[in-house]
Formats: structure tokens, sequence, C-alpha cells
């Protein structure tokens, strides 16, 4: 008789008590349904069955482990009434979704904190993301991939979805750049992986950086190879004139990560002739660049010096982080030997998502959803500016011309760490600046993200901050 597969799930689990290959320390005594239970259950408390795990039939792990069906069926039952498993008429046996164990961990301290406003900064609007869209380009990307195109993809992206890219960075931010000269990448952080990487290979151990910057990026670029120098950045950007002996920069120029600023045009001269008097290079992430409310696109670095910038750009701040898609331009050899390393560590980006996300280029539905968030996230941030006048006149915001976050300076007296983590508490989450000051004193603010909520919930956010600072008092 031929046996039906179709429900089979297997189960590593050793044999019960009394045949081959049980437990050496169990009783020879113990009816094998109890030890049945006992692996069972430790297996979902060890995290081995996952909350939601389909289990094979009462019929499949007897024949697994040579017991009877009956045996099986009862250990079931018993883990069912005590909660470890669920049993779904017509579909199966499963791990329950909460178990006894973790009901109990829910309410220990150290389970986490609430998270009633998250205003980190980084972060699009999730909520925002252009579903539809990106079905259909999925559907269209996917009856158009050729089948050889469901392999290993090219290491610096499909041909096709490179020459939207140069198209799109051309047309949109001036930037100069040939098919051959684009590598998509996971998203920015791959991108500064890559490049310290491929870079430190070169000769290279040190790039200056801005203070403040991206702890994130600064880690990343210290676990690949190069040392940070940290350069101050003043209200017109990188001061280009302490940069320090070496030959790489890395700049936020369009929007400086955290303060907002952007590099003046004297300094982007003046980094530009720093590169190539050091036949050094510049990298550019061009953070926020999409979202301007307050004042003209400003021209990349890139356009002035294609041979001297590495040019950085990342879906993550307009889609969605979970696109895990970036892309960077660099001069031609350079290109070529990051594609090279990306062939060699990851084999390259997504197929499947990069023709999703070339489409949605070619069809111009990316354009379409950048022109539908911008004044979205200018009300907010109009929303977020209004609340803060309003509840925290001593609070004095920056960097609100451009982006998705603004820095709020805070009086001296305050200390940025402690009320960031006294809001925490609350279940309002965001950056103490001193976390991404490396050298220069600052004074003390806040870097809040407005993109991820709606403009009654930034306003009830900087009320409950208010009432939080003011009062010390719990929130509600």
């Amino acid at each position: 008789m031929r046996r039906n597969w179709s429900t089979l799930h297997e189960l590593l689990l050793p044999m019960a008590a009394g045949q081959p290959g049980g437990p050496p320390d169990q009783p020879r005594y113990q009816r094998p349904g109890r030890a049945l239970e006992d692996q069972l259950r430790g297996m979902v408390r060890a995290g081995r069955l996952h909350p939601g795990a389909r289990l094979p039939s009462t019929r499949d792990l007897a024949g697994q482990l040579g017991l009877a069906r009956g045996t099986v069926s009862t250990a079931y039952a018993q883990l069912i009434a005590e909660g470890f498993l669920d049993a779904r008429r017509g579909a199966g046996t499963f791990v329950a979704a909460v178990t006894p164990d973790a009901k109990d961990a829910r309410h220990a301290p150290e389970a986490g904190l609430p998270r009633r406003f998250d205003l980190t900064p980084g972060l699009p609007s999730l909520a925002e993301f252009p579903r539809t869209a990106w079905t259909r380009a999925a559907r269209a990307a996917l009856s158009t991939l050729a089948d050889d195109q469901l392999g290993y993809p090219p290491p610096a992206g499909l041909l096709s979805v490179r020459a939207e890219l140069a198209a799109y960075l051309g047309r949109v931010r001036a930037v100069s750049a040939t098919t051959d000269q684009v590598v998509v990448t996971h998203g920015t952080i791959d991108s500064l992986a890559t490049l310290a990487s491929e870079l430190r290979g070169d000769g290279h151990r040190r790039i200056a950086v801005e203070d403040p910057a991206n702890p994130h990026v600064l880690r990343t670029l210290t676990l690949h190879g190069l040392t940070p120098v940290p350069v101050p950045v003043d209200r017109h950007g990188i001061q280009v004139d302490q940069l320090p002996d070496c030959r790489l920069a890395l700049v936020t120029a369009a929007h400086q990560y955290p303060l907002g600023v952007a590099l003046s045009p004297a300094r982007r001269r003046s980094i530009i002739d720093w590169a190539r008097r050091r036949d050094g290079l510049v990298i550019e992430d061009d953070y926020d660049s999409e979202y301007r409310y307050d004042r003209p696109a400003l021209t990349p670095l890139q356009a002035l010096a294609p041979d001297r910038v590495v040019y950085l750009g990342t879906s993550s701040k307009t889609l969605a982080p979970a696109i895990r898609l970036g892309w960077l331009v660099a001069p031609g050899p350079l290109a070529d030997a990051i594609a090279e390393r990306k062939r060699l560590t990851d084999r390259g980006a997504s197929a499947l998502l990069q023709a999703t996300f070339g489409e949605l280029l070619r069809t111009g539905g990316y354009d379409r959803h950048l022109r539908r968030t911008r004044p979205i996230y200018r009300r907010r941030r109009d929303a977020f500016l209004a609340a803060v006048a309003k509840e925290l006149p001593g609070w004095k915001p920056a960097g609100i011309a451009a982006g998705m976050h603004v820095v709020l300076n805070l009086p001296q007296k305050l200390d940025d760490t402690t009320i960031a983590e006294q809001l925490a508490a609350q279940g309002i989450h965001l950056d103490p600046l001193s976390h991404h000051v490396q050298k220069l004193p600052r004074p003390p603010g806040l870097v809040c993200g407005y993109a991820g909520l709606t403009e009654d919930r930034l306003r009830a956010a900087v009320a409950d901050i208010a009432r939080c600072v003011r009062n010390q008092a719990p929130l509600h």
C-alpha cells in the first residue's frame, strides 16, 4: 500500500524508554509516554520547538519512534492540557503560541520595556510602504525574469537594475554614473563594510569621520579594518581644515547625521581639493536627500568629482529596511573590485528583490511613492515642532529643513542620557545626542525621528515627554 507523505513532519527526538537509542540515564521502568512528554516539554522550553511549530501527526511520530500510536496520543493530550501544545481540528497539533513558561516571563522585569511612542531616528513610516505598487512590481518582475536569472545574480547586481539606478540617480540627484559604476548592495552598512574591507586591502588604515556621527557606522568601519578619526561638525558641516593625515573621508553632505546641517558650498569645494591633493577618496552617504522641505535639493559631491567620490544610497530610508537593498556608485576600477569582493562574500543581493525594485523605478512607482510621502513627513515634522514649541519652549530644535528626524537641544542643566533612559522606562524611545559624540563636547540633546508616528501621536508623545520631565511622574 502506497504511503501518503503529504503530512509527514520529521522530529529529531530520542527514542522512548526501553527502545534502542533512548537516553542513557533514563530508567528502563519509566513508561514511554512519560519519557515522550518530558522530552517534548524540554524541547519547547529550550526553544528547539518554536511557538506555532507544527508537530508530526500521532501516526507519523509513532512510526518515527517505534511506539504505539496510543502512547503518542496520550503524551500529546497531557501537554495540551498543560498548555504547551495546541490541537487544531483538521489542521494538526502545534506548539502553543504562548506556553506556560512564556506567560510567566512576560511579566518579568527583564522581559523588555514597552514601546508606546517610538521616536528612534532612521526609519520611514512603515505603514506608508507602497504594498500594492510593490506587489504589482513583484509580479511583473517575476514574469519577465528569464530562468537563468533565478540563479546567482551578477555580484554587482542585475544589469537592468543598475541601468535603471544610473538613470534615476542622474535624473534626480545629478549623479554622474554609467551602469558599470553602479553596485547593488544590501544597504548603506553593507556598502560601507565592503568598501572598508576593500580599501583596507589597498593600504588605507584611517578614515576621517564627522563628529557627531552614527555610532553603528563607526563600529562597522572599525570592524572592517579602518580607524575612524573624528572631525568636528559646525553649522557649515564638517570642518575640512581639520581633516587628519589620511586619504579617506566619510561625510553626509546633504543632511548631516545627526545634526541635520548641509555642507556649505565653500567646504564642498575644499573637501574635493583635499581629496585631489591627497590622492584620496570621499565617501558620500547621501542620507535623507529624498526628503527636503524648506530648501532646494543640493547637488551631491559626486557630481563635482566622480573620480574622487564614492556615492552611497539606500531604499531603507524611503521604502523599508526589510527590502535590504542599497547601492553605491564608484570609479570604475573600484566598482569592479567591490563587485568581485561581493562575489566572494555574499554572492550579491537577491535577484527577485532587485528586479522588483527595478520595476518600481522603471514604471515611476518609486517617484510616486516619494512624492506622496514628502508632504506626509512635512506635516508630521510641523506637528512635532509645534508641540515642542508649546510644551517644551526651552528645547531648541535643529536640523529641521530636511530628513526624517530633529535634534532637540536641551538646557545645559539636563543630561540627555538620563532623560532618554527615563523616557524609555515610560515607553518613549529616542536617542541621546551624547551617544553620537566621539570627542568634541557638545550641549545635551535628543535625536527624535518623527516619520513613523501620525500627527496626533506625535503631539501626544511630546505632551508625555513634557509631563515626565517636569513632574518626573509616571506616564499613562
